[in-house]
């Protein structure tokens, strides 16, 4: 596959960034050579490797899902301009 001019100034288009003709005559051979860079990556023999999601061993430090009340209810409660009986106080704008 080869990119051409057209397709460069589509491309242009479609992401809504400014290019002028010089600008996408430079950039039509920078696209060949990065999917030159994938046709190879596609060559490669990958048999018996194991895909991966980074490259190094990440392992998720997992909580309990236990469902609180966070216990702060009086700490956000203070940032209220007016509370009444534990929640925030709005004025009434529907009459």
């Amino acid at each position: 596959m080869s990119i051409d001019l057209q397709t460069v100034k589509k491309i242009a288009s479609l992401s809504r960034i400014s290019v002028t003709d010089a600008e996408a005559e430079a950039m039509v051979p920078e696209l060949n050579n990065i999917l030159g860079w994938v046709e190879q990556l596609g060559e490669v023999d990958v048999t018996g490797v194991e895909p991966m999601t980074a490259v190094i061993p990440n392992h998720q430090r997992l909580r309990q899902d236990v469902v609180t009340d966070g216990n702060v209810r009086d700490k956000v409660l203070a940032n209220a301009p007016q509370a009444e009986h534990g929640f925030f106080a709005v004025p009434k704008v529907i009459e």
